[in-house]
């Protein structure tokens, strides 16, 4: 064996069997080891393991074909995690000016009206008109806010769903709904089921990558978690992998100082033959994880360092992503790494903006996050279109809920009953507006077109070439899928 040495007389470890009570416990799952593994399936420490996390590239995912033919091969997600208010961004109501400082009509407001805790002990529910001026822009002639001067440039290029709705009014379980389908934590992200259903594009980097934005100075710091990006009762290798900003993305992937590559592939072809004795010998599915898990890693040790040198993009990146996207961690830098994840085949990128709380200081806040992630958000289609990688990509834009037209002192209170995403790229169809609210951006006009996170998902996962109702994982019983046990509603309308 290549590393094995002999440090006395005798056997080995490696060389001495296993007794036969230590095989029956690992046959019937019942080691320390599977105990702590099945502990810890909801933590962090799943992200982590997908950082050595391997899979047969090339080789697809569970499924033996896509379902049906594909209209995109990868996915980038910019999430908003906070809830921005729509109507100071794209759902313009200019009758908000007559309203202001009145109290929101109760026919709006509805019969059934509960407000959150933050504003319950509120005596008056006053209209908060925009302070941000709105324009039509593109042959769409679509409105969009002052505060998105360059998202307002590629406004043909999107599809508005204006129609969107959440079942929580908190942050957590918001989150969890827009991004794993439930609001409690142990189901796997979105990404994680892409990863799972269709495997990688690339053999060299994991199939879905997460990149977190720094906190704009300032904002709130509602944070995200690995819960979000979790491959729960998926193995390990789908979970989602955080890139790191800067010159060291991946911590521990770099070799020790003095140790050689060809020192570090003797020690790797050691292990993996001890690997695979012992997958002979108990038959552990784990234990094949675990010898594509270090042979991914020594691939990345490669991949990612060149992904993340920037060194050789041209002049013109900058000038289209501006100075901003040379500070690793902002908006515009994970914009930028969107794009090139996109160019070597990542299945799923998400990458995160948290901040998005207006509960007070709005005008000052929402301008404070637009500056940070417009530009970015214009330069990432435009540079996707540019090398006609939106061909076959579908980005999605979005949080988990909207913000009330009621003011909170001088911010917004969280609002579920309706609120604003958009995708654009491959397989919708651009410059469509997909649903309405009411005057005052309280209620969906037409509940036949209101949108469901679990209908998003699933729109998603079409466009991928994926049944989300037959990418399923039998879990105690039960048949899982992307969108849990629901049967969500595609949003037809807006496939082209």
């Amino acid at each position: 064996m290549p590393c094995s040495d002999n440090f006395g007389e005798g056997p080995t470890p490696w060389d001495m069997p296993l007794p036969d009570e230590l095989r029956h416990q690992w046959k019937d799952g019942y080691t320390r080891r599977h105990f702590l593994k099945k502990a810890s399936l909801s933590l962090g420490g799943l992200g982590l393991a997908h950082l050595l996390g391997g899979n047969k590239a090339m080789a697809g995912g569970s499924l033996e074909a896509p379902h049906q033919n594909p209209s995109a091969k990868r996915v980038i997600s910019l999430f908003m995690a906070g809830g921005p208010p729509h109507q100071d961004m794209f759902d313009y109501k200019p009758r908000l000016a007559e309203f202001a400082g009145k109290d929101i009509p109760a026919s709006i407001l509805g019969a059934d009206f509960k407000p959150s805790g933050m504003t319950a002990g509120q005596s008056r529910f006053t209209v908060r008109p925009s302070s941000f001026k709105f324009q039509k822009h593109g042959k769409s002639g679509r409105y969009v806010s002052s505060a998105l001067p360059y998202t307002a440039k590629c406004i043909d290029d999107l599809t508005m769903i204006h129609s969107m709705y959440s079942d929580a009014i908190n942050h957590e379980p918001a989150i969890m709904l827009m991004n794993t389908a439930n609001m409690l934590p142990g189901r796997p992200a979105l990404g994680a089921w892409c990863s799972y259903g269709l495997g990688s594009l690339n053999e060299n980097l994991p199939s879905f990558v997460v990149l977190n934005s720094n906190r704009v100075p300032g904002t709130s710091g509602q944070p995200v978690t690995p819960r979000l990006w979790s491959s729960a009762f998926l193995n390990a290798k789908h979970a989602g992998v955080p890139l790191r900003a800067g010159h060291d993305p991946v911590l521990y992937l770099n070799d020790p100082r003095g140790m050689s590559r060809k020192l570090r592939r003797s020690i790797l072809d050691g292990i993996e033959e001890m690997n695979h004795r012992t997958l002979s010998e108990i038959g552990d599915p784990e234990t094949n994880a675990r010898i594509e898990q270090y042979e991914m890693a020594y691939r990345m040790q490669m991949s990612v360092p060149e992904l993340s040198d920037l060194s050789n993009e041209p002049a013109s990146t900058w000038q289209l992503y501006g100075e901003d996207a040379k500070k690793p961690g902002s908006f515009a830098y994970n914009c930028l790494m969107a794009r090139r994840l996109a160019e070597r085949g990542v299945r799923y990128t998400q990458v995160y903006q948290r901040g998005w709380d207006f509960h007070g200081a709005l005008d000052r806040d929402l301008k404070r996050l637009c500056d940070a992630t417009d530009r970015g958000t214009y330069a990432l289609l435009t540079d996707l279109k540019q090398r006609g990688l939106m061909d076959d990509t579908l980005v999605v834009w979005g949080g988990e809920f909207g913000r009330t037209t009621y003011s909170q002192g001088d911010g917004r209170d969280h609002h579920a009953k309706c609120f604003t995403s958009w995708l654009a790229g491959a397989g919708v169809k651009p410059g469509m507006t997909y649903g309405a609210t009411d005057d005052f951006a309280f209620n969906n006009m037409d509940p036949d077109k209101a949108v469901h996170p679990r209908d998003l998902i699933a729109t998603i996962c079409h466009c991928l070439g994926v049944d989300s109702n037959r990418l399923t994982k039998v879990i105690n019983g039960v048949d899982l899928k992307p969108t849990g046990v629901i049967h969500p509603h595609l949003i037809k309308d807006i496939l082209s």
